[in-house]
């Protein structure tokens, strides 16, 4: 029984660690919402949020609490994300929006917008490393890419043409039904089937979407006049962007071997 309570301690506290990031904006967004529009000495709250998230990198990497390998990780998801935010927030797009004003912005969108995605790859990459992580049977890379391509683009092309999320999402089932992923603890070692612990985190993620547009880091146009919750549907955006990252996380920081076992490199 000990040993159970000190491994869930472990597990609870690893994870603690890995989503420190994004622990630690959700709060600044908590602390910085009496801020609205207002202007301080020449710049406005998402600089602000933008000068913060920097500190936090910078911090992570001098604290090596976040190896550079996972910093480029990190910043390349950052850079994808960017480039998806100012199509999806574009005037004639509008999917959502970013009601306040800020100085350090590209277009429509405020520059510290990427580190809440950034904060995403960062729980990945970094959980990665605390947990020792391992997968079995994990699908082909040719095909994880594949299908992170084409969910990364359908972001942007189901304004134009046919939606094929269902198909996307019939897909990630079909190539890692198999895969199992597996936890090191110092007492215990969990194995899981990845699938389910996707829709975990996409849930995770949502409920953070939640607090974030509370606090209006940014609003869909349904929650201008009045903030409500978001929809469930976006868990599935949440679920395909995982997938996404998971995709370039794994990629870039590990190896596979060709009967589906991976492993961390050494960083």
């Amino acid at each position: 029984m000990i040993r159970l309570l000190k491994s869930c301690f472990e597990f609870s506290f690893k994870a603690a660690s890995a989503a420190l990031f994004g622990i630690l904006l959700l709060i600044a967004f908590a602390l910085t919402s009496s801020m609205a529009s207002q202007e301080f000495l020449g710049f406005f709250r998402y600089d602000y949020l933008l000068f913060y998230a920097l500190i936090i990198q910078v911090c992570l990497l001098y604290l090596k609490l976040e190896s550079w390998a996972e910093a480029k990780v990190i910043a390349l998801f950052h850079l994808m994300a960017m480039v998806m935010e100012i199509f999806l927030t574009h005037p004639q797009i509008a999917s959502w929006q970013y009601p306040q004003p800020a100085v350090f912005r590209i277009l429509t969108v405020p520059l510290f917008a990427g580190f809440m995605y950034s904060a995403v790859g960062s729980f990945l990459a970094r959980s990665l490393r605390l947990y020792r992580v391992s997968f079995e049977k994990l699908p082909h890379f040719f095909n994880m890419i594949t299908l992170a391509v084409l969910s990364y683009i359908n972001f942007m092309s189901k304004f134009f043409w046919p939606d094929i999320r269902l198909l996307l999402f019939a897909w990630s089932v079909i190539i890692f039904w198999r895969t199992k992923i597996h936890f090191q603890l110092q007492h215990h070692q969990i194995k899981l089937p990845l699938l389910p612990v996707l829709a975990l985190l996409a849930f995770i993620i949502w409920i953070a979407e939640n607090i974030s547009t509370f606090y209006k880091i940014w609003l869909y146009p349904s929650q201008v006049d009045a903030w409500h919750m978001v929809g469930w549907g976006k868990l599935g955006s949440w679920y395909l962007l995982l997938l996404l990252s998971l995709v370039l996380v794994l990629k870039i920081l590990g190896n596979r071997d060709e009967q589906g076992g991976w492993q961390l490199k050494d960083q």
